[in-house]
């Protein structure tokens, strides 16, 4: 293995089943199962920023959970710097956990409303260190002022709900990296922030990404996001990866269908520009019943007869580049 990927997943494969009614339950033998994420694979190289794309019920925010274990995996193995994580036990896992933490989604929802911000940026060092009281709130001051809250005592003591959405992403990012992790999974960060806060915290987290030398898996929906922080791009669709290359190919030159029905979506501010739209047909698919062959056959406008009865495999095309396409 190459002695600068930090994580490497092979086959991952997360799957729920679907609770029914007790009386379908004691008639039909057949469990449905959710295939959420469907034998995933990909490295992520130190330093670097791997984006997650797709639409939404794609995979990508299970994916990103999974990884860290947060949900535990159906199959597959995930390689982090010098172990499987899937084969640590509680004890193991609890204690590696410094290493690699999550950005969630919703900052309201991710912070317990009841403690203050120093409180929670203060708690996963509580867990993983022996500092004393004064050294966990010097480290928490000098965090908060790392993501732009100063002066830090003003914020230490205050409640989220005295906060504005963007000072509670960075209270969120400040929980995350208060333990100096190596991997940090990046859950639609900026998702539920205006506009105007958007740039100002993907700009934040480039900053620390250099100065923490610090690996993102940033999963999102928005594209630009994408195009501005991310070193590759991972697209996924029901599931499963269906092109992997770095950021400007994607842009440049979409091999995969799917990538490029999701790159004509995107709106161009110019309006003398127009840009020709690629339209799917139809609906996503349930993922309790994956299309037999491509996965993507059922609303691709260049499907052929192959395309319902083979499963293209995610092969690499060009140095460092890997789609999955009969037809690319």
């Amino acid at each position: 293995m190459d002695s600068q990927v930090i994580v490497k997943v092979d086959n991952l494969s997360k799957e729920f089943e679907l609770k029914r009614p007790w009386l379908e339950a004691i008639f039909k033998r057949e469990k449905p199962i959710v295939k959420a994420v469907d034998n995933v694979s990909f490295e992520i190289k130190k330093g670097e920023t791997l984006g997650v794309v797709g639409e939404s019920g794609s995979g990508k925010t299970t994916l990103g959970r999974t990884i860290i274990r947060l949900v535990e995996p159906t199959r597959g193995s995930i390689f982090f710097d010098s172990y499987y994580i899937e084969k640590l036990s509680k004890e193991q896992l609890k204690k590696a956990r410094r290493d690699f933490q999550i950005i969630f989604q919703d900052p309201m929802a991710s912070l317990n409303p009841y403690m203050s911000v120093g409180q929670t940026i203060s708690h996963p060092l509580e867990i993983h260190t022996n500092l004393s009281r004064g050294q966990i709130k010097q480290k928490v001051l000098e965090i908060l002022e790392l993501v732009n809250l100063s002066p830090a005592e003003d914020f230490y003591n205050r409640y989220p709900k005295y906060l504005s959405g963007g000072q509670r992403q960075r209270v969120v990012i400040a929980r995350a990296l208060i333990t100096n992790p190596k991997f940090v999974v990046a859950d639609e960060p900026t998702a539920m922030l205006d506009v105007s806060v958007r740039s100002q915290i993907l700009k934040l987290m480039i900053n620390l990404k250099k100065e923490l030398k610090l690996t993102y898996l940033f999963i999102t929906h928005d594209l630009a996001s994408a195009k501005y922080i991310c070193d590759r791009i991972a697209v996924m669709y029901l599931g499963s990866i269906v092109e992997i290359a770095k950021t400007y190919d994607i842009f440049t030159n979409p091999l995969h269908p799917y990538t490029k029905i999701l790159l004509s979506s995107i709106p161009v501010p110019d309006p003398n520009i127009k840009r020709e739209k690629i339209l799917p047909k139809g609906e996503i698919p349930s993922a309790t019943k994956i299309p037999s062959g491509c996965r993507f056959h059922t609303r691709c406008p260049f499907a052929k007869d192959k395309c319902s009865k083979v499963e293209p495999a995610l092969k690499e095309v060009e140095k460092g580049r890997f789609v999955a396409c009969h037809y690319v």
